[in-house]
């Protein structure tokens, strides 16, 4: 452990330090999501909490982490085994792990050498009773993350696959961080997070550097710099142990439990989950302070870790937890009955001021209110790019296996067929490469959704931009939901502007277009140039292209001096068509007077067209007809 930074020797981060402490006391709190700009500590503040977790007993070379008093149905080790005292198991998740390593799978070499199906444990087993690290985590592709939360709801990994039949229990603490910028948690796998904590980098000028010279220290000398914490973490240590001890005898009463439960209404938690961790997180930060009484205060700290990321209602809000707010009602809860009429109307005149407040800072325009998101769908599949969930990919290398093929040169493979096919020739099981058979999965990918919007003067008329916000903000609910890459390229005034280059972070391209000015001309031609250019800096293999024009048509700024921008726009949209681009042109004009710019837009994008009406429509399911090569 000398090679990892002491857990002990991090500057800062008190909220951090405490939410790791809290899942080593109980670890069935569910782990930790720490989320934070690079070069915050989040990585080494997660490695660093393993080497002051008190040991574990378990037998040495027992691949299934089993407890003394509860064996793993497929171990043999601990039936003769002595168990002994054991570092807790540290296991990171490589965001690019196979199921099967996951998992666990067929002992090939068993099967190759005598035939018996034996079983190969994965990192879950390997996780078991210990720490499960995941680094950006919000990266981590569907299919694991439906693995993670199937384990993590029964704490029990199940494996049927090539013949085998084999549970065990996998309890683990997860542990993951991410950075905002590269896009959100799914939510089942948000809330499977016990805590949350947001971290940055200190804005002292003096504990900065303070975090420098400790680096270079560690850097330098990584033993010598560890020495000089061992009395440190020693102390860590034993104070974890002494609160995990403590833990069962510390008392939480019915006055606080309801109070956990009048928190959780009062700030609209869906989910009962966040009930469970606030009343596990309250007994364990008493007992990490040596108390067996659960105090209000204790209340305080468990909600700033396990509700702001319950909070979140859409896909846009971002988490948080109103700080003043909480105090009110702890302090309402505080005070005697008769008192708690006039606290009532206290809070209730604090929030009428919030909500007014909120009225002040007025938007010129805001975002309409719309109905369920729209639904598009790519018709035809694409060759395999990022991971994603809009359209249908053949030969994905991951995905639901659908059948397997005869391969000599297998980049995944079928380890059912391929035995099967060496054992059909008869006599001694003997693999050759003309048994080897290529594993076929069936996968969706993700899209880039490049949103062109017009912001121009003609917009603002009838509050049309607030109408065209909505429909946007609609169709980045989709997005987020299919797990795509957005951008967005808005133009107004004499030029385009690429608002948002490519990212997963649907959060960021929605507080882009939120803050989006409107008025000026309308230089369609520009943004149709940037769209190209855009284009071009992209891998259309790696990411399919989908491009949603919103605009009335209305162009009136040209490219070159005296040119026509109407004639420049429909040629660079002919160009956009030949790229055999899908596209979808979303006409914002209306009124009775309709020159009908968009449709014509769209016929030599070779898209369709729709109103924002049509769009706004509860039930729209549209399909686009791609025209990628090879379609």
């Amino acid at each position: 452990m000398s090679t990892i930074f002491p857990f002990s020797a991090i500057v800062g981060q008190a909220q951090l330090r405490t939410a790791l402490m809290l899942c080593a006391v109980d670890p069935s709190i569910g782990g930790v999501l720490i989320r934070g700009d690079k070069g915050t500590a989040k990585s080494t503040a997660a490695r660093a909490l393993a080497a002051v977790l008190p040991p574990v007993a378990r037998v040495p070379g027992c691949a299934f982490n089993c407890a003394p008093d509860h064996r793993a149905e497929p171990c043999d080790i601990c039936r003769d085994g002595t168990p002994q005292a054991s570092d807790v198991p540290f296991v990171t998740l490589p965001l690019g792990a196979t199921e099967d390593r996951v998992l666990g799978s067929l002992d090939i070499a068993s099967a190759l050498q005598g035939g018996a199906r034996a079983f190969q444990p994965g990192l879950l087993a390997s996780a078991h009773r210990g720490l499960l690290y995941i680094d950006e985590v919000n990266l981590l592709a569907d299919h694991l993350v439906d693995v993670l939360l199937d384990v993590a709801a029964m704490g029990v990994n199940s494996v049927q696959r090539e013949g085998l039949s084999i549970s065990h229990p996998a309890r683990f603490t997860l542990v993951g961080t991410m950075n905002l910028e590269e896009g959100d948690l799914r939510p089942q796998l948000l809330d499977r997070f016990g805590l949350m904590v947001e971290v940055a980098a200190p804005r002292d000028k003096a504990e900065r550097a303070e975090v420098v010279r400790r680096r270079i220290g560690f850097e330098a000398d990584p033993a010598g710099f560890a020495a000089k914490w061992h009395d440190e973490q020693e102390a860590l240590r034993a104070r974890l142990a002494a609160a995990q001890r403590l833990l069962p005898d510390v008392r939480l009463d019915d006055a606080m439990l309801d109070l956990i439960s009048h928190l959780c209404c009062e700030f609209d938690v869906a989910s009962l989950r966040a009930d469970i961790v606030l009343h596990k997180t309250s007994r364990a930060l008493a007992a990490l302070d040596g108390r067996q009484e659960v105090t209000p205060a204790d209340l305080r700290t468990a909600a700033q870790l396990v509700l702001p990321h319950r909070r979140r209602r859409k896909p846009f809000e971002q988490p948080g937890l109103d700080q003043d707010r909480l105090d009110d009602l702890l302090r309402q809860a505080a005070q005697p009955p008769q008192r708690a009429e006039g606290g009532d109307g206290d809070a209730q005149d604090e929030n009428d001021g919030d909500a007014g407040a909120g009225h002040e800072e007025e938007q010129v325009f805001a975002a309409a209110a719309s109905g369920q998101a729209p639904r598009i769908d790519v018709a035809a599949g694409a060759a395999y790019g990022a991971a994603g969930r809009r359209s249908a990919a053949a030969q994905a290398p991951r995905g639901q296996a659908v059948r397997a093929v005869p391969d000599e040169q297998p980049t995944s493979i079928a380890i059912g067929a391929t035995l099967r096919s060496a054992a059909l020739r008869g006599g001694d099981l003997r693999v050759t490469r003309a048994d080897l058979h290529q594993q076929v999965r069936a996968g969706t990918s993700a899209n880039l959704i490049l949103f062109v919007v017009d912001a121009s003067g003609s917009m603002a008329a009838q509050s049309r931009m607030a109408a065209l916000k909505g429909a946007v903000l609609d169709l980045l609910t989709d997005a987020y939901q299919r797990r795509d890459h957005v951008a967005v390229v808005a133009f107004r005034g004499q030029g385009a502007e690429l608002l948002l280059a490519p990212t997963r972070s649907v959060d960021l391209a929605e507080q882009g277009l939120r803050e989006l000015p409107t008025g000026g001309r309308t230089p369609l031609p520009h943004a149709l140039q940037l769209v190209l250019e855009t284009l071009q800096r992209t891998d259309a293999a790696a990411l399919p292209p989908l491009l949603v024009l919103l605009t009335d048509g209305r162009a009136n700024v040209a490219l070159a001096e005296g040119g026509d921008p109407w004639r420049e726009a429909l040629a660079l949209a002919e160009q956009l068509a030949a790229r055999r681009v899908p596209a979808l042109v979303i006409d914002t004009e209306n009124g009775y007077l309709r020159l009908g710019r968009a449709a014509q837009l769209a016929t030599a994008l070779g898209a369709d067209c729709l109103t924002l009406e049509e769009l706004s429509a509860d039930s729209l399911a549209l399909t686009v007809r791609t025209r990628l090569a090879g379609a």
